[in-house]
């Protein structure tokens, strides 16, 4: 008498080799939601205290000393051209003797070079002049 047995695998080895993929889904979108929600918490920051923009008006004093570049490079002293970086250190030397020794302004053109205005910041700390500052304009608030 011979047994009928089926063959191995048949229907089971179809049922086993295709798994409901829903249930991950389901799991995988439930964990990327809540990666989501977690993430900007843990978000670890230096804490800075960045400067604010402030807008203060501020006068020269008769003695502060402003020197000036324009578009094509030129050096003023308030209103008089300077002839190159030696004349402009001398000037500077007579300037830092004084006492209190006053600021120095420099108002540099938008348009010139940065290399007129390092001169003269090389010039000031060659004569010894203390305070340096620029003259700037705020940006326009629109």
């Amino acid at each position: 008498m011979a047994m009928n047995i089926p063959a191995s695998g048949g229907d089971e080895e179809q049922a086993i080799a295709a798994i409901n993929t829903t249930p991950l889904v389901d799991v995988m979108l439930v964990l990327l939601i809540i990666f989501l929600i977690t993430i900007p918490v843990v978000n670890y920051s230096v804490p800075v205290a960045v400067p604010k923009e402030r807008n203060e008006v501020r006068e020269s004093k008769p003695e502060t000393v402003v020197i000036s570049v324009d578009a094509a490079g030129r050096t003023y002293w308030y209103d008089t051209p300077v002839q190159g970086t030696p004349a402009l250190v001398a000037r500077l030397t007579k300037v830092a003797a004084l006492n209190p020794q006053p600021e120095v302004h420099i108002r540099g053109d938008w348009h010139s070079d940065y290399e007129p205005v390092g001169r003269i910041i090389y010039a000031c700390q060659a004569a010894g002049i203390a305070k340096v500052g620029f003259i700037t304009e705020p940006p326009a608030r629109n």
